[in-house]
Parts: C-alpha cells; structure tokens; sequence
C-alpha cells in the first residue's frame, strides 16, 4: 500500500506536467537507461571472452589512471592554488590566469604533441644522443606513466579552480588565531585550510578523473589501453554492438562509482565557516629566493602545459602553411564547416532544451519538476563512448523497425534515417553536453525573483510566453555562456563523433586524431590549433567571472 500511495502521489504531481517535457526528458535519459539495462543483463559469453582477452589489462590499467591523474591533480592543483591564495611573488598576478591556460587544450592534443617531442624519434631525444652519446637512457613516453602525465598537465586546472575558490572562502581571522598559539605553517594548512577546503577539492579532483576516465585517444597515443578505449576498440574492429554495451556497462558503473563516490566525501563534510564580510586568508609576501622560486615553479607548470604544446603546433602548423596547396585548404575549410556547423547545432538544441527546461522548473516550482530536470542532465558524467552506444542502440532498432514495416507493408526500404547521419549525433551531443548549459541558464534564473514568474501567471500568461518574453531576456547572459561552452565541447569531442558520425564526414577533431594516428604531426597541427583557439573562449569567459568576483572582494574590504 505504501509504494501504490507514494507511486500515485509522484503521478498525481508529473500530471500538473504537460507530455512534452516529460517527453523530452526521456529521451534525454533514453541512452544512460539503455547502457544501464545492458550492463544488468549480462552475456555470460560475451564476459568470458572480454575476460580471457582484454577485460583484466583495461580494468587495470584504468584504475593505475585515475589513481595517477587524482594524486596528480590534487598535488599540483592544490599546492599551486595555495601558492596563489596565500602568498604574495613576482608575477603572482599574471601567473594567477596564466595557469588557467592549459584548460583549453584538450588531451589527446597534448598527447600527441609531447608523444612526438620526447618520442625516441623526436627533437629531445635527437639532441641529448648528440650530445651525450647513443647510450643514454630516457624514460619511455609511450607508456601509462606518460599518459599520466599528459593528463595532469591538461586536467590540473579543474583542481586548482575549485582548490583557489575554497581557500579564498576561509576566514583569515581562524588562521591567525592558530598561528598566535604557536602552529606551523605546515601544521594550519594539513590541519585547518585543507579540511575546510576539502569539498572544493573533492569536487576538483572528481572532475579531473571523469575526464580522464571518458578519454580513449590520448592512452591509445601512449599504447595504454583502457575501458573507455576498448569501447572503441570493440566497435570499430569487431562490429559488436553488445559488446560494447556490455563493456560500456562496466565503464558507466566505474563513473557512476566515483559520482557516488564525490558526493558521499563532500556529504560527509562537516566543517563550518563564519560568514558574512569576514576578511579572507592575507597573502604573505615571500622575500628573496623563496618568492622567485614560487614564481619559477609556477612559471614551468605553465609552459609545460600549454606554451610548449601551443609554439611546439605554431611551428608544425607554420611549416605546413608554407607547403599547402589549393587541395589542402580545400580540406581544411571543409573540416572546419562541419565542425563549425555541427558545434553550432549542438549548443543551439541544447541551449534551447535547457532554456525550457529550467523555465519549465521555474514556473512548476515542484520536487517533480527538479527531479526530471536531473534526469535530463545526468549525461555529463557519462564518458562520451558509453553515451555513444547508448544511442546506437535504441536509434539501430528504430531504424531496423521503420524498415520492416515499410518493407513489409510498401515493398520498399529507406535504409538508415537516425543511425549514422547528423541527426543521431547532435542527439548525442545534446544528452551529453545538455548539462552544461543548463547549469549556467539555470544559474541565471535563480537571480530572478518569483514574484515575477507568479505575476505573470496571475495575468494569464502561457508557459510559453513566460519562457520567450520575460526568462529569456533576463537570463540572456546565462544562454549566451552556456551555448558557448557546449559549442567548444563539440569542437573538442572525439568519442562520439568517431562512433555515430556519417560516413566520410570528419570534423578538426577526428582528422587530428587520424592524422595523430598516423604520425603526421604537421598535417595535425592547423587543426588542433584551431581547437585550442576556440578552448580559450570558455576560459575567457572564467576569467572575466573570476575578476568580477576579485573585484567585489576588494570592494567589500
């Protein structure tokens, strides 16, 4: 009686709902359910094959990679945020955006390039046998130890953010007290700063280990194969589409871990802080060598994460401007307008989905009206090859369902309509990536009051009218910042665009990653410069938020 009573209460409230945003939430959450229904219907024969073959080297190499990339990320995100919040050094002003930088190069770019440069072929290498003879030894780059490294450099930064942004939020009046009793420096900052910033730095290190758990091109660059990358494998070299669903399986099952993971540490917290305009940590100035060593250390971090790849693709791209023919260009400004048009496509579904979803919330302001908007927005933290085939699958049995009754009922067949063409991809891109920009719109609705919304539901105004003439023009920057940030992403994303993109369409991302492939660096390189300078937008636009934010600081001190 209990479950029938909460079951109809829940309906009772889903009915004040109208059947197109339930509809829409369902097919936003249709792929995870898919992937999900898979991996609780296992094929023995399918996970005895994966075991005797593959399955143990993945498993294993994919928990050496998150254990490596979450120390990696916390040791430098953290220690370089506290560098930042805490201490005063020559250039800590420009290092503070500079170290930042890095977010706008994606993995498998970085892979790549420092693939080709400490390569036993390439120019360091080359130089220190010149130097110091054939028999020198160097450490092996395509290796897991290089694939970590590459992905601390790329990822640190999600780390460093939220370390900076925990630390700033403490009040500094606590850690001069601790330091009038007579506690080290060392001591305050293992026993007071970083437990309080501890759900930051979860949050932190949590994000950069779904990022590196979501990525199959840069592991399979350094020849360390993973779950996510034997997802691909799978698809492309045995045409198996179960299993790869049952792997993908087990690949949602290692994300769904560390969400669940993230959110029990950040709920278990139970650390409090003044609030009000209580004054934060005081910088300390680090005199003579201390404060240039600060500046060297941070000053290294940033060349090695974004200048050397940057100038290191400047110079391949230079040199392949200089020999590029009319076909070239051709090539090169096809692969852009498809990558252009299909970004633009993604971020203006997914902004115009997340726009009447979070309205729909605003004006149905119920526990069903949150729920389905966090189902809609659950495909983010699944990697983009398990959302991936979750779309292969119901979209292959829609197109297998079409056909047979036309065949059966016409005589006639129209082969594929959603499975490989434009139309299952942006549907990808959007359940994928639809939380992005529902975050950020959302985010904007909340600065408005509910008097508005409620008065204009007195007047009589339709739902939809509400969304167009009063949301939208009040949470216009909200949209505008969040179809910026799907758009990079899709200019970025590789998986997805790999598994269900139509034949013979590549974008800037796949032809970098054939040509990376390959090891035609140069033929790589105007392509992912091209990706890099569009992954500095969403960092302008952090930027410009975390001065805003800076600024007001300052004018409440």
């Amino acid at each position: 009686m209990l479950f029938w009573s909460v079951l109809l209460r829940f309906g009772q409230r889903l009915g004040t709902l109208p059947i197109f945003p339930f509809t829409v939430v369902l097919l936003l959450a249709l792929p995870v359910a898919v992937v999900g229904s898979a991996a609780l219907d296992p094929s023995l024969e399918i996970w005895s094959h994966l075991w005797q073959t593959m399955l143990p080297e993945l498993i294993r190499n994919t928990l050496l990679l998150l254990a490596g990339v979450g120390l990696g990320t916390f040791v430098i995100g953290v220690g370089l945020a506290w560098l930042i919040a805490a201490y005063r050094f020559p250039g800590r002003s420009v290092l503070e955006w500079l170290l930042v930088l890095p977010m706008a190069v994606p993995t498998y770019i970085q892979g790549f390039v420092y693939m080709a440069t400490f390569d036993y072929a390439g120019p360091v290498q080359s130089l220190l046998r010149q130097w110091f003879g054939g028999s020198l030894w160097f450490p092996e780059i395509r290796s897991g130890a290089g694939a970590i490294v590459v992905m601390i450099l790329v990822l640190y930064p999600y780390v460093y953010l939220l370390a900076k942004a925990g630390f700033r939020e403490q009040s500094g009046s606590a850690l001069e007290a601790a330091r009038v009793l007579g506690y080290s420096h060392a001591v305050i900052f293992f026993r007071i700063v970083l437990p309080l910033a501890r759900p930051s730095i979860v949050a932190g290190v949590a994000l950069a280990i779904m990022e590196a758990l979501a990525d199959f091109a840069t592991v399979r660059f350094f020849n360390f194969p993973t779950l996510s990358d034997g997802v691909i494998r799978i698809w492309h070299g045995m045409m198996d589409l179960r299993a790869a669903s049952e792997l993908a399986g087990l690949l949602a099952c290692f994300a769904l871990f560390i969400l669940l993971l993230e959110q029990g540490m950040r709920r278990r917290s139970r650390y409090f802080q003044p609030g009000g305009k209580t004054p934060g940590i005081a910088p300390v100035r680090l005199a003579g060598w201390k404060g240039w060593a600060a500046s060297l250390a941070c000053s290294l971090v940033v060349t090695a994460a974004f200048f050397l790849p940057v100038s290191q693709l400047a110079h391949w791209g230079w040199q392949e401007a200089g020999r590029m023919g009319a076909d070239a260009m051709f090539v090169y400004a096809r692969l852009a307008v498809n990558s252009l048009l299909l970004a633009g496509l993604a971020a203006a579904f997914a902004t115009a989905v997340a726009l009447f979803l979070s309205s729909r919330t605003r004006i149905h302001s119920s526990k069903a009206a949150r729920l389905l908007a966090k189902l809609a927005t659950t495909g983010y933290a699944i990697p983009g090859a398990v959302m991936a085939v979750g779309i292969l699958l119901p979209l292959s049995a829609l197109d297998h369902t079409i056909n047979n009754f036309l065949e059966a009922w016409f005589g006639i067949t129209v082969g594929l309509i959603f499975t490989g063409t434009l139309v299952g991809l942006i549907y990808a891109y959007v359940a994928r990536f639809l939380a992005v920009t529902y975050s950020s719109i959302d985010a904007s609705m909340n600065k408005i009051t509910s008097n508005i919304t409620e008065t204009a539901k007195i007047l009589g105004r339709s739902n939809w009218r509400i969304m167009w003439r009063i949301h939208f023009p009040l949470v216009s920057t909200g949209v505008l910042a969040g179809a910026i940030l799907v758009f990079v992403d899709v200019m970025k994303e590789l998986p997805i665009t790999i598994m269900l993109r139509p034949f013979g369409y590549d974008t800037l991302a796949v032809w970098v990653w054939q040509m990376a492939a390959e090891s035609l660096w140069a033929g790589a390189a105007l392509p992912a410069l091209a990706i890099v300078l569009v992954g500095l937008l969403p960092v302008i636009i952090l930027l410009r938020a975390e001065t805003g934010k800076i600024t007001a600081w300052s004018r409440e001190d």
